[in-house]
């Protein structure tokens, strides 16, 4: 048996982009995959995260905000960075150097309504869903 693929999804604030990230891989990937989130200054999960992952049958609600330094004793076999600012916050995390960025938009940021807002997260989440949907692609399907 082969030990699964360890992956950290990193954002700014790991409220958002990465956990919705985690969620996705923890539902698509399975066993395959040990995946973890973070962020560099870690805030509340962002209730909008948790409505958009629940209109696609993912629960995040229950995942913590985690900061990087929780996984300074960790290396990954993937990095993703989901945001600009954190690009160069992961290179110590990466085995072998393999880290991967998905520039996402920040749905936080988002004006307007709680609707007007909802949409931004759902556009998130799509965006993070093909990028994965796109990396999962170019994986062995067995073994790592």
């Amino acid at each position: 048996m082969h030990q699964p693929i360890r992956v950290l999804f990193l954002c700014e604030g790991n409220a958002d982009r990465s956990q919705m990230a985690e969620g996705l891989l923890r539902v698509e990937g399975g066993d395959r995959f040990e995946v973890h989130s973070a962020g560099i200054d870690p805030r509340p999960l962002d209730p909008l995260a948790v409505a958009a992952m629940q209109e696609v049958g993912i629960d995040i609600a229950g995942q913590p905000s985690k900061h990087l330094n929780d996984y300074e004793d960790m290396q990954f076999d993937y990095v993703v960075t989901l945001c600009e600012q954190v690009v160069g916050s992961c290179l110590d995390f990466a085995r072998d150097g393999h880290s991967l960025h998905w520039q996402c938009s920040d749905p936080s940021d988002s004006p307007g309504s709680d609707a007007d807002r909802l949409a931004a997260f759902r556009q998130a989440r799509e965006e993070i869903k093909e990028n994965l949907d796109a990396w999962l692609k170019t994986l062995p399907v067995h073994g790592w």
